[in-house]
């Protein structure tokens, strides 16, 4: 039995098709640049354009807006490319504008050579989110720092200042590999 290469189309029903293109730069280089950097000044220099944002940054359309030891400000744009099957932004980008602003504020206490993953995250969603909810502003708070283990929160709001999303995190403080 042999199988025979099928061409799909699709129906007229779907509409027109719809693309968004997303460029990046080396991730390595933000990373090589962090190792000589504070988190805020690592933070501050992807902000200013110093260092290229990291490309998950760049695909989920998050921008730093704010920047604070402890505290950090990010805001999201919406479009229909983040809907799940229900026509709705998929939660997955909320989480992870949650887990980027608890991990940054986190990363904004760090010295130099200091670097921090998630442990846990604890998402609650409160309401839907469309892409005219957008844009969203995420804000990330360190609750208890640590030398091995720090605590943060945060929410995500929508244009109109609802809070749509809150998290609650764990992150682990580790030596940043020097080579």
């Amino acid at each position: 039995m042999t199988a025979e290469p099928t061409t799909r189309t699709t129906p007229d029903t779907w509409g027109e098709p719809r693309s968004r293109t997303v460029s990046w730069h080396d991730p390595m280089v933000t990373a090589a640049g962090a190792l000589e950097r504070s988190g805020l000044e690592t933070l501050a220099a992807i902000r200013d354009g110093i260092l290229p944002p990291p490309p998950i940054a760049v695909l989920m359309q998050f921008d730093i807006r704010v920047l604070e030891e402890g505290r950090v400000e990010f805001a999201c744009t919406l479009d229909e490319s983040v809907y799940n099957p229900i026509g709705v932004v998929h939660g997955g980008l909320v989480c992870t504008l949650l887990d980027t602003v608890v991990g940054c504020a986190v990363h904004s206490t760090l010295p130099q050579g200091l670097g921090y993953t998630s442990i846990e995250l604890k998402v609650n969603y409160l309401r839907p989110v469309h892409a005219t909810s957008g844009p969203l502003t995420a804000v990330g708070r360190v609750v208890k720092p640590g030398r091995r283990v720090a605590f943060a929160e945060g929410e995500v709001l929508d244009a109109a200042g609802r809070v749509v999303a809150t998290a609650s995190s764990s992150l682990l403080v580790f030596p940043l590999p020097t080579a």
